[in-house]
């Protein structure tokens, strides 16, 4: 069908209407003047008439199309009176057709193509090259399922529309190509980006909040923000990023630098809020607790790092990546010191306390579940430790300082930094229930308390993800170390009773009766609430007590006192 037909077709209910005297008009001013006439009609219609799409798709296409054809008559007439009326006409019309093609674009943009945020990543996924994303299929998931492929997008019914890709893109070419590209790509971006932020806020993405503040901030109303913002990174960086850049790209395919300026205008402002919130997070004052927030939010920023590469690239890439480095950069510096500090805590922990019946002390319960907690950040702290060599911190005691070097005799020689790390701070530990028992005025007692105290350091390993971390040879000391202390708490505390047993007169038995008397007790409340060590300790009093008892029975003479077991 030739341009004249088109013309028939489309404006049929309303004929031409002469302008000037036939004698005077060219072709072209008469095929223009058609045009003006035609547009004019066209635009009133839409203007009483609501939405363009999906309604009047293909009326909409065609006049892009006419409105294409009207600007070569223009650069025609230009040529023959460059003051024609009619050529301020048709240049008013053009710019009212584009001024509604963009307030449809607005509306696509913000309602229409306001997708789910679940993206199949089996489908945006990108090809073989890493900064290229494959577009051939791209599905998301919300309350009904979408598709979109090169066709565009189908069985798509949000807000009452079926809207398709090539909706779009027909509008963006046509104010491109008309000489409007500045008025499309900024219209683009600032929809866009008001859908990017309200998509990530309504997942958690806090506002950009001052420094300051956050040093400020109540740590449960901090806590709070940083749960939020672990959900909002890998929402935005899994599936936000990669959505908009697909449809960057999608939407602008013949100018790269122009899907780019999109894409970063889109995503800048969302990549600065994210990262510079992890680096406030990590000034604040450190304590203890704190740690694994700091470790979550690592975890995070390293998990994505891929994500990050294959999302954004050239200028972007090198933007985002060095924001994303500096968090990781100042979250594993917050890490290291809050783990110094933790360590100085305990070698200056002062409290009196003695634990009734020599038990596990506070102290010893409280570090290893804090040690078994970094356990299950092994991996990241394997990287924050990698390049921090062990170091004495403040006045550490004679004991601590002579044993820096048996870190390593105990993890097996050449362990690695978080193995290293952990294991000293077990040692710090060690040396302050040294110091702990010295408080117990019976040294069976404090031997007991030693005792006890090593087998639940060895239990916590051996039973949690410690045992990963440490490996079996330093378990295996340890355990050893406890059957030490065990061993020195039978030697001493049962001496009497022992010693009474080496008596073969029968006298020894009126002895052995009044020391296990003594013994038995003095020793009434103590405890070894590990059953493994208490069962050892059992046998171990049973080997040495009931042969010897047994011996004392047989050589004591006919009609003697027996001995009460």
């Amino acid at each position: 069908m030739g341009f004249k037909g088109i013309g028939a077709v489309l404006f049929k209910q309303a004929p031409p209407v002469s302008l000037l005297p036939a004698t005077s008009r060219s072709l072209c001013e008469m095929l223009t003047e058609e045009r003006v006439h035609s547009t004019e009609f066209i635009i009133a219609r839409w203007d009483s008439e609501g939405h363009l799409f999906p309604e009047r798709r293909e009326e909409v296409r065609q006049h892009v199309v006419s409105l294409e054809e009207l600007q070569d008559l223009m650069r025609h007439l230009v040529k023959e009176d460059p003051h024609s009326e009619l050529l301020v006409r048709a240049q008013i019309l053009t710019e009212d057709s584009m001024k509604r093609l963009a307030k449809e674009f607005r509306r696509l943009l913000s309602a229409g193509l306001r997708l789910g945020l679940d993206i199949d990543e089996s489908v945006h996924g990108y090809s073989s090259s890493p900064s290229t994303p494959d577009r051939s299929r791209f599905s998301v998931q919300s309350d009904d399922d979408w598709e979109v492929n090169d066709s565009g997008l189908e069985d798509c019914d949000r807000q009452g529309m079926a809207i398709e890709l090539s909706d779009l893109r027909t509008i963006a070419d046509s104010m491109i190509s008309l000489g409007y590209a500045k008025e499309c790509i900024s219209s683009y971006k600032i929809v866009r980006k008001w859908v990017v932020e309200k998509d990530l806020y309504a997942e958690g993405l806090e506002r950009p909040v001052i420094p300051s503040q956050i040093q400020k901030m109540d740590w449960k109303v901090l806590d709070a923000k940083i749960k939020r913002w672990l959900n909002a990174v890998n929402v935005a960086v899994k599936t936000v990023f990669p959505r908009e850049r697909i449809w960057c790209e999608a939407l602008f395919p013949s100018s790269e630098s122009r899907w780019r300026s999109c894409f970063a205008y889109i995503t800048k402002d969302i990549v600065l809020t994210l990262f510079e919130f992890a680096a406030a997070v990590s000034r604040v004052k450190k304590s203890p607790e704190k740690i694994f927030r700091m470790l979550d939010m690592y975890e995070a920023v390293a998990d994505l790092w891929l994500e990050i590469e294959t999302t954004f690239s050239s200028d972007s890439k090198s933007t985002v990546q060095s924001r994303a480095a500096d968090s990781l950069i100042k979250l594993g510096e917050a890490v290291r010191l809050t783990l110094v500090d933790f360590e100085m805590a305990i070698q200056k922990d002062s409290s009196k306390l003695t634990v009734q019946g020599g038990g596990v002390h506070p102290l010893t319960s409280y570090v290893m579940n804090y040690l078994v907690f970094l356990g299950d950040y092994s991996e990241s702290l394997a990287d924050i430790l990698a390049d921090w060599p062990l170091e004495l911190h403040g006045s550490s005691p004679e004991p601590l300082s002579n044993q820096v070097s048996d870190v390593s005799e105990e993890c097996g020689g050449t362990p690695s930094a978080i193995t290293t790390r952990l294991a000293w701070l077990i040692l710090v530990l060690l040396c302050k229930l040294d110091t702990k028992a010295q408080l117990y005025e019976d040294v069976a007692l404090s031997y007991l308390f030693l005792a006890n105290n090593h087998q639940y350091i060895v239990a916590k390993v051996s039973n949690t993800t410690l045992r990963h971390v440490t490996g079996g040879e330093w378990i295996t000391n340890h355990e050893s170390k406890a059957r030490g202390c065990a061993i020195k708490y039978e030697r001493i505390g049962w001496a009497k009773v022992l010693s009474s047993l080496q008596e073969r007169r029968k006298a020894g038995i009126v002895e052995f009766n009044a020391a296990f008397k003594e013994t038995f007790l003095r020793q009434a409340s103590w405890v070894a609430p590990n059953q493994k060590l208490r069962e050892e300790i059992r046998a171990s009093l049973a080997g040495k007590l009931l042969p010897a008892n047994r011996r004392m029975h047989e050589a004591r003479s006919p009609g003697a006192d027996r001995v009460c077991p």
